[in-house]
């Protein structure tokens, strides 16, 4: 069952997803998926690195005027919209390009907030594909307009393949029992 979750949720969203800059619409905005920058063994995550490179490119090329960085803030020493804003900055984006979603918590929560809470216009997600297919499966149920531009994928990372079966199996439970995100306000920073 997971093997057929995994295989029509790729097949189904894959006008969604794009893998060339060049045959990417422009866009206003993109929203960038959280993850942490390191591992909890403090090497650094690759994942988060080519996500922030990629935010950075569509900015730099053009493609898009504003990122959104939408992550986990539940705690004051663990801030990802932070840390991505920062990074950005760090990589020449200019603070008036980004802006921070503090409770996107997973990525329905992102995904849905974008559209419902910031009122986003058609925007682009911007994540690894595996990440893209399951935000993009979360916005086509949801009617929400987006699209998903896949960052560069790590490699050697199978586990993270396999975590991603049960987290689209949990994706079409979450849509079949009309999950909404943790919470629709604004959110603030935790600090």
């Amino acid at each position: 069952m997971l093997i057929v979750i995994d295989i029509t949720t790729s097949y189904w969203v894959r006008d969604r997803i794009y893998t060339d800059i060049n045959k990417l619409p422009n866009y206003r905005t993109a929203v960038v998926l959280g993850t942490a920058k390191y591992y909890t063994t403090g090497a650094p995550n690759l994942y988060y690195k080519y996500r922030i490179e990629t935010a950075r490119d569509l900015i730099k090329q053009g493609k898009v005027q504003q990122l959104w960085v939408s992550g986990d803030n539940k705690t004051p020493y663990y801030n990802e919209p932070r840390v991505m804003a920062n990074d950005l900055r760090r990589q020449g984006v200019q603070a008036v390009q980004i802006q921070q979603d503090f409770a996107g918590y997973r990525t329905l929560d992102s995904v849905i907030r974008a559209d419902k809470v910031f009122r986003l216009p058609p925007f682009v997600v911007v994540s690894q594909r595996f990440h893209c297919e399951r935000a993009m499966f979360i916005a086509k149920t949801r009617n929400i307009d987006a699209v998903c531009f896949v960052a560069k994928y790590p490699e050697g990372h199978f586990k993270v393949r396999i975590r991603e079966f049960f987290a689209r199996a949990g994706m079409v439970l979450d849509y079949i029992l009309d999950r909404q995100p943790e919470t629709l306000e604004k959110g603030k920073e935790v600090r």
